[in-house]
């Protein structure tokens, strides 16, 4: 029973430490869709990343960061496609998991 108790406990932590990589993977992705949104906003690209970052804690999945990035793009009147941003959402996340996962 042990060699079972040892292999349920070596894959719990794998999966909490997978869970933790990709969190960390989304908020690089965040914090690069507020760099990459500010041009557009004209706004402090610091602040505004946390807001994109922030507005992900809202769900789960991505649709929260690309309600946020719209409502806010529209707002300025950017012509900037749905498509658009979530090709850059898609980018920004390989990217971000290309640094964390070090693949």
């Amino acid at each position: 029973m042990s060699g079972f108790d040892d292999r349920k406990a070596k894959a719990e932590t794998k999966f909490v430490l997978d869970a933790a990589l990709e969190f960390k993977a989304e908020a690089k992705r965040n914090k690069a869709l507020g760099f990459w949104a500010a041009e557009f906003l004209e706004k402090d690209p610091e602040k505004y990343a946390l807001e994109v970052i922030i507005a992900d804690m809202e769900e789960a999945g991505d649709d929260d960061v690309f309600r946020k990035l719209r409502k806010d793009l529209d707002a300025v009147n950017s012509d900037l496609s749905d498509q658009a941003i979530r090709d850059k959402m898609a980018e920004c996340l390989a990217a971000a998991r290309e640094e964390v996962y070090g693949a």
